[in-house]
């Protein structure tokens, strides 16, 4: 996957930073995970919800919770400390502004579009079972109405900023607080496993947690890691033929999204000046939230449109790549327009900073 022999170079940097304090290698695995996201989004819009393919993107939505919470331990922490009370304001902030971009972006698609379900579940049939599904279960395909919301991934990144920020303030009198938190709730989702109930939210906080505990791993622990990419690219591959008898269950879901990220970040981490293709991925990584966003938005309007076409393979070849260089060419823009415009700014940091 992703050539990672070039990734063995002596050269890599684990803590590479940009003027700015970034790490470019961390950038880069969201940026990559992003366009993967076009091609999951892409296949929902003109493929369908059923197929084969998606047991190998399951890796997918659990692997940008996990890099959040891991940003969270590996930089933040050693930023302000834990317990600081400005970062669990912050983190409480970012969380509840999380949650009103989603139910914004919604009612927008609602409004927009009032044949959707999504419409259906904000202006007519609204219920507490509705609710569950989108803020507590995460089960958002409701049996007769369809997917009740959409942009779910910001629900669960909010509540993991939130018991982020609940958890480092614990810290202070438990410094194990998360990690007695993530191995209480592994245990909880196995046992439910078991038993055949699927909440997706809990699944993803509890992979968000995963790595906040694995962001306490130093630099060095890391580069003794990453410096390892065949064995990494050896253990893909017993995954892949893992999940392709066995199904995605979760435990395979977390394996999955460790090992993914690692060969990304194995990637991301060879040092030089980005190239034409790396450099788009690392601004797609700095403003993975807002990518993820527009690219959902460019999506729904390409399949509006294309729908009244006869999707050949030419059409379909032609809308991924419309998604793909539409979805980088709007990063670009803001990315481009933020220097410029102090008002632009300002919008950007409320919303998504």
């Amino acid at each position: 996957m992703m050539a990672v022999s070039v990734a063995a170079s002596n050269h890599m940097v684990v803590e590479q930073r940009s003027t700015t304090n970034r790490i470019p290698a961390f950038d880069f695995t969201k940026g990559v995970l992003v366009l993967f996201m076009v091609l999951y989004h892409w296949l929902n819009y003109f493929h369908g919800h059923q197929g084969d393919v998606y047991k190998y993107l399951r890796f997918l939505t659990p692997s940008f919770i996990f890099i959040t919470g891991f940003l969270i331990s590996h930089v933040h922490f050693s930023k302000y400390g834990i317990g600081n009370p400005q970062l669990s304001k912050r983190l409480l902030v970012r969380g509840l502004k999380l949650l009103g971009v989603f139910i914004l972006l919604n009612l927008m698609i609602a409004l927009l579009f009032p044949d959707s379900s999504i419409s259906t579940i904000f202006f007519e049939r609204s219920s507490f079972d509705n609710l569950n599904a989108i803020f507590i279960s995460g089960n958002v395909y409701v049996e007769r109405i369809g997917k009740t919301a959409a942009f779910t991934i910001l629900v669960a990144i909010s509540y993991l900023l939130i018991s982020a920020a609940i958890l480092s303030i614990v810290c202070k009198l438990f410094k194990y607080s998360f990690q007695v938190a993530c191995g209480l709730l592994l245990l909880s989702v196995l046992v439910l496993d078991l038993r055949g109930i699927l909440i997706p939210n809990l699944e993803l906080l509890t992979i968000g947690l995963l790595g906040v505990v694995l962001g306490y791993a130093s630099g060095a622990q890391i580069q003794k890691i990453v410096s390892h990419p065949y064995a990494v690219a050896l253990a893909y591959c017993a995954y892949l033929a893992a999940i392709t008898f066995w199904g995605v269950p979760f435990p395979l879901v977390v394996v999955g999204v460790c090992l993914t990220v690692i060969l990304i970040y194995i990637v991301g981490a060879k040092s030089g000046e980005p190239g034409r293709l790396r450099r788009p991925i690392l601004v797609l990584g700095r403003y993975s939230l807002f990518g993820y966003i527009s690219q959902i938005a460019i999506l729904q309007v390409l399949h509006r449109v294309l729908i009244h076409f006869n999707f050949g393979l030419v059409v379909l070849g032609l809308s991924l790549v419309a998604g793909v260089a539409l979805t980088i060419f709007s990063v670009e823009i803001v990315d481009r327009i933020r220097p410029k415009s102090a008002a632009v700014d300002r919008f950007y940091r409320a919303v998504f900073a």
